[in-house]
């Protein structure tokens, strides 16, 4: 009897969807190749009403006055494509029916395939309204974030741990500045497969919030990045991170070492560093082996600064070292270039000079003492062999390759802060070759690309990042409902034969 009160508690509370389900046409829009649903598909009405695609390619349709009737829908969505017609119309007329379904296919251009949302209000909404299944916990509003910029992870404590910028809240304009943070769970230990989502546990105040957890004194947001575990000598793992506060939008004023303190779900301040000093850690940490000491690789467009892999150096400035061939001692507005004997650029560990920039690669070439066959930066396109400059980029050891793969951002192309690249080489100080681009958007930013080695399936040969979708520099007034000002993650499949290994070797 205690067995059949349970059934019928889960089919009385089975009905209200199933009822909600009814009224709801589902237009699924899936990948030609994957059969998979594809997010962030624009679907518009003649007269401009719009549906955008869920993270199973679903939007759910109960619009009164297009209900049992045909309707046509123009049909869009960054790195895919819809077939046109004579008159060059790209989109399709369905009968809209409520409980009915229709599927679309687009063929993605894209190398990379998008997979989902991971923050944000809605990630699953049409989904739920419409009566799919659903892979995550939370599958409308975790934490009451509607929008949350620039992720950060590392594994700690057998968990994976997610920090983000400004995130944006449902109660006012002005949200938390002051990084919001979650856990989950890794695949095979309790969390999902990296393919189907990420369920977070957000940290909370006590309202319910995504709470602040690093409020570091001072005006303006707080931001961090070099997020990293390392062990101290006692064999306990640490988490630390940089943080920088913020003035004037995008004005550093001060910087230091933080360490998270999991009791209280909040980092702590441990060093105000140096705001003059030339070394500090900034992006996406790398660890590396040389000569059998562990380090940690720091850098934006490629990791060129090292620090042992402890506590104590990490927290000292001195200890940080760029490879480079610029001379210390030298100032600013007068480097000297070091060469050996036969005229060649001398690459050492140096301590106290900044490190490589192309910007500053441009002044030694106008200067004479560079030319532009010997720069550090000499990335270009499989394609075109035109030039490719990385604002940022996450790099890692791959398996499947044998190589550290480079996830770039670049900085100037069609797509303004749009367009991500694939890089590798066999060492992570490269040489950076050749590139090839992945994923790109149509006046739309894409930046702060985030690689996750953690994730990688077979044997590295699909591998996962992200990064922050939104409107920002791109000069687009229009704001994608939902996904503006939020994370998505993408598959990248290695076997592509348009990613082979001996293209990026030429």
């Amino acid at each position: 009897m205690k067995y059949n009160r349970c059934l019928l508690c889960v089919l009385l509370m089975a009905i209200p969807r199933v009822i909600i389900a009814a009224e709801y046409f589902q237009f699924q829009v899936i990948d030609a190749e994957s059969r998979r649903g594809i997010p962030l598909v624009e679907l518009e009405t003649v007269n401009q009403i719009l549906f955008v695609t869920d993270s199973n390619g679903i939007a759910a349709i109960n619009e009164p006055g297009l209900m049992n009737l045909e309707v046509y829908f123009f049909v869009r969505s960054h790195g895919y494509e819809f077939p046109a017609d004579g008159f060059g119309f790209k989109g399709k007329k369905i009968k809209v029916t409520p409980g009915g379904k229709a599927v679309l296919e687009m063929k993605r251009v894209n190398l990379a395939e998008r997979l989902y949302r991971v923050t944000g209000e809605g990630i699953y909404r049409d989904s739920l309204l419409s009566g799919a299944a659903i892979p995550i916990v939370q599958p409308v509003l975790n934490g009451r974030v509607l929008g949350s910029d620039s992720v950060v992870n590392a594994k700690f404590n057998n968990r994976m741990y997610w920090f983000w910028g400004d995130t944006k809240k449902p109660s006012y304009p002005l949200g938390n500045f002051s990084v919001p943070g979650a856990v989950s769970d890794l695949p095979g230990q309790g969390g999902l497969p990296i393919q189907q989502g990420v369920n977070l546990n957000y940290f909370l105040d006590q309202n319910g919030l995504a709470k602040k957890t690093c409020d570091m004194p001072g005006t303006g947001p707080t931001w961090i990045d070099g997020l990293v575990a390392i062990r101290d000598e006692q064999g306990n793992e640490r988490l630390f991170a940089k943080y920088v506060k913020i003035k004037d939008l995008l004005t550093v004023y001060e910087r230091g070492l933080v360490e998270f303190n999991d009791e209280l779900k909040a980092f702590e301040k441990r060093e105000v560093f140096d705001f003059n000093a030339p070394l500090y850690p900034v992006g996406h940490p790398v660890k590396y082996e040389m000569s059998g000491d562990e380090y940690i690789l720091f850098g934006l467009a490629a990791p060129l600064i090292r620090v042992p892999a402890n506590p104590a150096d990490l927290a000292d400035l001195k200890q940080y070292e760029t490879y480079s061939y610029l001379k210390p001692g030298t100032k600013a507005e007068n480097w000297i270039v070091d060469r050996n004997a036969e005229g060649q650029l001398r690459y050492k560990w140096r301590k106290q000079i900044p490190p490589l920039t192309s910007e500053l690669e441009e002044k030694l070439i106008q200067q004479g003492q560079l030319t532009k066959q010997e720069q550090y930066f000499q990335l270009r396109d499989i394609e075109t062999k035109e030039r490719v400059e990385i604002q940022n980029s996450s790099v890692a050891w791959n398996t499947y390759r044998g190589k550290w793969t480079m996830i770039g951002l670049q900085k100037f192309g069609t797509s303004v802060l749009g367009e991500i690249w694939y890089s590798e080489a066999a060492s992570p100080l490269g040489p950076w070759k050749w590139a090839r681009k992945i994923v790109t958007h149509d006046k739309y930013s894409f930046y702060n690309p985030k690689q996750h080695p953690l994730f990688a399936r077979e044997n590295g040969r699909l591998i996962y990042f992200e990064g922050t979708y939104t409107a920002l520099f791109s000069g687009n007034e229009v704001k994608t409902p939902r996904y503006d000002y939020n994370q998505i993650m993408y598959q990248l499949d290695l076997s592509d034969p348009r990613l082979a290994a001996d293209l990026f070797e030429k």
